[in-house]
């Protein structure tokens, strides 16, 4: 099956306490988003990139390209209200009967085992999810009252997320809800199995300034 890739690039700097967005924060000499871009264009050379991006960032990434001399070939899509949204829009440009992985932008260190291991398993089932154990002991909130849960149920969820490209295209017709936090919960509430497939520990999303520096410390370990 042919091979899409969404890579969703829909945020702010905000937890950043930055005006540049996070995936155009530079990460060993070159933006984010373009160390994800570099990992699945090696990884997967024959699939498709599409791009999803506020528009008002679209001249800001041209000219980051052009300075970075970048280009790796990928399409545009305009970014939502919300990551359903984002996604919505850049499913327009994958077409039906094809694969599609679903990916966020500031999650640069993810491994070729985990994109691979994630577009065979959902060729084969229809869908996939990477995941990691939980490490940490974890306790349930409710209002006041907390209690300890056994972390042995709990997975933590990375992308790619990847699916046959028109059952997603049918479970993105689904009225947006606050709770479509990932692209999994969207096919889930449409009525289907999520299969999950083991993700790797170093996938992580850069969302503040530690987690920069963490991504460049085990970037220079590889």
């Amino acid at each position: 099956m042919k091979k899409y890739v969404i890579i969703v690039a829909g945020g702010s700097g905000t937890r950043m306490n930055s005006a540049v967005p996070k995936q155009f924060m530079e990460l060993k000499g070159k933006p984010v988003l373009m160390h994800t871009i570099e990992k699945f264009a090696d990884t997967l050379p024959d699939a498709k990139v599409i791009i999803v991006l506020p528009e008002q960032l679209t001249n800001d990434w041209k000219a980051l390209c052009t300075k970075h001399d970048f280009s790796i070939a990928h399409e545009l899509a305009a970014g939502g209200e919300t990551r359903y949204h984002s996604v919505k829009n850049g499913l327009v440009l994958v077409p039906d009967a094809c694969l599609v992985g679903i990916h966020d932008a500031a999650r640069p260190l993810v491994s070729k085992e985990t994109i691979l291991g994630a577009f065979e398993t959902a060729e084969k089932w229809g869908n996939a999810t990477p995941v990691v154990a939980v490490s940490d002991s974890l306790r349930s909130v409710r209002g006041k009252e907390n209690t300890a849960v056994d972390r042995e149920h709990y997975r933590i969820v990375q992308t790619p997320q990847c699916f046959h490209s028109d059952l997603l295209r049918k479970a993105f017709l689904k009225e947006y809800k606050p709770e479509f936090t990932d692209d999994a919960s969207v096919l889930e509430a449409f009525g289907e199995k999520i299969n999950l497939v083991e993700g790797n520990r170093e996938n992580i999303k850069i969302t503040t300034p530690q987690d920069l520096l963490l991504a460049e410390a085990l970037m220079q370990q590889h």
